[in-house]
């Protein structure tokens, strides 16, 4: 089967947007969650939007940080597309080995990510992954794990970004480069 070129952004937007959806009060009330997983379910739509991810990957790009739980579904085949490498960032206490850890602020609480100490090799370009960016948390708390390991953060990918959200100014102050496949 030959390879199709990637679809143009309004046409992965018409694909995919409607494919996500809100859940109202979802951890807690007054925080509306985006559920992926219909998105996930469609092969095809699933296909356009870890291809889509992969090709908005800087040129480099040595390995995926791929955020728990819905960043390693979309980051370890972000990953296989791009050619690079697979590192988990988890949840506190499920990495088996020596871990580096950060605490976080959640937009209902606080929460801590690790990764393994000798998960990256020196100088590696990273780009952590996960699948939505609201506040940015997370993922500047993944950034700074990839950095403690020794890592360089070459990019920071999202599936969806919720632009009213205040994620991308707060990794953009802190010299990241943000990419975001969806905007809602």
């Amino acid at each position: 089967m030959a390879d199709a070129a990637p679809a143009p952004a309004g046409l992965l937007e018409d694909r995919l947007l409607p494919l996500l959806r809100a859940v109202p009060d979802h951890p807690v009330p007054g925080v509306t969650f985006r559920d992926i997983t219909p998105l996930l379910g469609d092969a095809g739509a699933l296909r356009a939007a870890v291809e889509g991810m992969a090709a908005a990957l800087p040129a480099g790009t040595e390995y995926v940080a791929g955020v728990e739980a819905r960043g390693f579904v979309l980051g370890a085949a972000v990953a296989v597309a791009a050619g690079a490498g697979f590192v988990p960032v988890r949840k506190a206490g499920r990495l088996p080995r020596e871990v580096l850890a950060e605490e976080y602020a959640l937009e209902y609480g606080t929460a801590t990510v690790e990764l393994h100490a000798d998960a990256l090799p020196a100088g590696a370009r990273v780009v952590v992954c996960d699948d939505v960016l609201a506040t940015g948390g997370t993922a500047d708390a993944a950034c700074r794990l990839v950095e403690r390991a020794g890592g360089e953060v070459a990019s920071v990918a999202f599936l969806l970004e919720l632009a009213a959200l205040p994620g991308r100014a707060r990794l953009e102050e802190h010299g990241r480069d943000v990419r975001s496949l969806l905007r809602l």
